[in-house]
């Protein structure tokens, strides 16, 4: 009785349309739950995120959920988690992914799962990384570990909305650094983060990864621009 006094004074809203929720509706309405522009890149072996980092670094494995437009809904999901603090939106995308995952051959090999990490200060600042909580939800359904001891962003930046594409590649050269290196000795990680666009945080940060022993990298996001 309780639950429905609440929400009947703070209902439950699509993270995509801010339309209110059905009963048996989760995260995101129905409606734009068949709106979502999903890509199914690792259920049909499409190459389309591995190509953006050929010739640059090594990897194994590499996919997104969603594509990216501006204004569209794939946005407004994630301006909702990035910047209204709606972190249940990287729940719903890392439950999604993750399960897909785990039915895909090429993912049954991963050890752990990394965040790309935000600098101390902006964690400080924003109150959480974004890209958290979507990964340990595809660690859970991939029964992995979550590791957020292991890449370390050691510099802070601006945000990379407006730069440009060179500026995007140069602005992450040695901006990333690696500890605890044993953890990821001999294993297979899969790094994630929120956007793809010109791979240029990526690289970085799997060059880094790369200095481990024998490390193998794949990688995937919430979506790819």
């Amino acid at each position: 009785m309780l639950q429905s006094v609440f929400d009947l004074f703070f209902p439950k809203v699509c993270f995509a349309c801010q339309l209110q929720l059905g009963d048996n509706e989760a995260y995101v309405c129905t409606s734009c739950r068949h709106k979502l522009p999903v890509t199914n890149y690792h259920l049909d072996g499409d190459l389309s995120v591995s190509k953006i980092f050929y010739g640059r670094e090594k990897i194994e494995q590499a996919t997104a959920l969603l594509r990216f437009e501006k204004k569209g809904i794939t946005q407004q999901l994630i301006h909702n988690l990035k910047y209204k603090g709606h972190e249940d939106v990287g729940v719903f995308l890392g439950k999604w992914l993750g399960a897909e995952l785990k039915t895909v051959n090429t993912y049954k090999t991963i050890h752990a799962i990394i965040p790309v990490p935000l600098h101390k200060n902006k964690l400080k600042k924003r109150g959480f990384n974004q890209v958290a909580r979507f990964a340990e939800e595809i660690a859970k359904q991939l029964e992995v570990e979550y590791l957020d001891n292991v890449l370390i962003k050691v510099s802070n930046t601006t945000s990379q909305v407006s730069k440009s594409r060179f500026s995007r590649w140069t602005n992450n050269e040695e901006f990333f650094t690696i500890q605890n290196k044993e953890k990821i000795n001999d294993k297979h990680i899969l790094l994630v983060d929120d956007i793809i666009t010109t791979g240029a945080t990526m690289e970085a940060c799997i060059a880094v990864l790369h200095k481990a022993k024998n490390v193998k990298v794949s990688v995937a996001s919430m979506a790819i621009a």
